[in-house]
């Protein structure tokens, strides 16, 4: 964990989805996509957050487009369905802890959410993950935004939506560079590691600002 850098008052929540609210493991798709262990090797090797990738997290590139992109560079011979089938396997469930820590911090704080993620995904965590969603008042996503985190301008533009000065807003993420984006738009900011104590470290810093 790393810390968040601010003596302000907290005045509202921020929370990234994979990995903190939700469990996310790439490996499950690359299961879906590849029948042997050498061929989830090779398309692990070749996978990338590249800009295909990003411009589907900002809305700018459809599912089709960008699966047709995944067959040209992993090489794979699977139809938009079964590409589908595989891309919306990374989800694993609810985070272990994150649903009590989330209903008690939402009696006390406005919690938000802020993903980057797809519209494919986002259709498929809003609906699988209904009630541990429940407590957020909003949920911003990078595809309806049209940003991606960890580019500051979009912590701005959340904070605005939000309705609350950046220094005053908690914002949780398990990646640095998102921290470092908050941290550069004002906001407060700790990285979670997603292999340990998600929910006990949260619940941890959020007694030490309340």
């Amino acid at each position: 964990m790393t810390g968040r850098r601010s003596g302000a008052k907290v005045e509202a929540l921020l929370f990234d989805l994979g990995g903190i609210v939700i469990t996310i493991d790439w490996e499950r798709v690359f299961a879906r996509w590849a029948p042997t262990p050498a061929e989830r090797d090779r398309l692990r090797a070749r996978f990338a957050m590249d800009e295909p990738y990003c411009r589907h997290e900002r809305g700018e590139l459809a599912f089709a487009g960008y699966a047709k992109h995944l067959r040209q560079h992993l090489q794979i011979d699977l139809d938009d369905a079964a590409m589908l089938d595989g891309w919306n396997d990374i989800f694993v469930g609810p985070v272990p802890g994150m649903a009590d820590v989330l209903a008690a911090a939402g009696r006390r704080w406005p919690m938000d959410v802020f993903s980057n993620t797809n519209a494919v995904h986002q259709m498929t965590w809003t609906t699988r993950y209904a009630d541990i969603l429940a407590p957020f008042r909003d949920i911003y996503s990078s595809s309806a935004l049209g940003v991606r985190k960890p580019e500051p301008e979009a912590f701005r533009l959340v904070a605005g939506r939000m309705g609350t000065a950046p220094e005053r807003i908690l914002f949780f993420d398990d990646t640095e560079e998102n921290i470092d984006g908050a941290r550069a738009a004002g906001l407060q900011a700790v990285r979670i590691d997603p292999t340990g104590d998600v929910a006990g470290t949260i619940g941890g810093v959020l007694e030490s600002v309340a």
